[in-house]
């Protein structure tokens, strides 16, 4: 569990314990119960808790998904950047404080799924964990190159919820 969601949970853990304290202090405070009128107790919603995944686990839920959800496309998965352009060499300037400089396409990340229609790659769902991951040069190599074919390049981070509803959503925005 990182730190982010440790905080959280102890936050949660303060919160509740604050609460507890208050009703409490507000029953030693107030009449006898059978003096007052009867009110109904509804106990707090208990906050949604963030299951963790598997890397593997990931994976499956976004198949999932893409299998269900768009199934006019053909999934390929762990796709290599040489898979979709070759073995080229590509100059560009993937970080403001450097110059345009060449790179090649199997320095790039393997992109997690590719959405193929009529045996051509329509669109790129790349997963990774943490903020930083597609500021990688291997992410930002893989990306580059998609953009240079025109497809969609769709990002998830997988330290987020990502939702059903918002992945396809959001797929279906990219795709067009």
């Amino acid at each position: 569990m990182d730190f982010g969601k440790l905080l959280l949970k102890l936050l949660g853990f303060a919160k509740d314990a604050a609460q507890d304290y208050i009703e409490n202090a507000n029953k030693e405070s107030q009449p006898s119960s059978q003096s007052r009128p009867s009110q109904s107790y509804t106990a707090p919603k208990p906050e949604p808790v963030e299951i963790e995944r598997t890397p593997a686990e990931w994976n499956a839920y976004f198949k999932e998904i893409l299998l269900s959800e768009f199934p006019s496309y053909t999934i390929r998965e762990n796709v290599k950047v040489t898979d979709l352009v070759g073995f080229v060499s590509d100059e560009c300037q993937l970080y403001k404080t450097r110059p345009t400089q060449a790179y090649k396409a199997e320095w790039g990340q393997p992109y997690t799924f590719v959405l193929e229609s009529d045996g051509k790659a329509k669109g790129v769902v790349m997963l990774g964990s943490g903020h930083s991951h597609d500021s990688g040069v291997k992410y930002l190599i893989a990306r580059m190159y998609t953009e240079k074919l025109g497809i969609p390049y769709i990002n998830f981070y997988t330290q987020m919820p990502n939702e059903r509803d918002y992945v396809i959503s959001r797929i279906h925005k990219f795709m067009g």
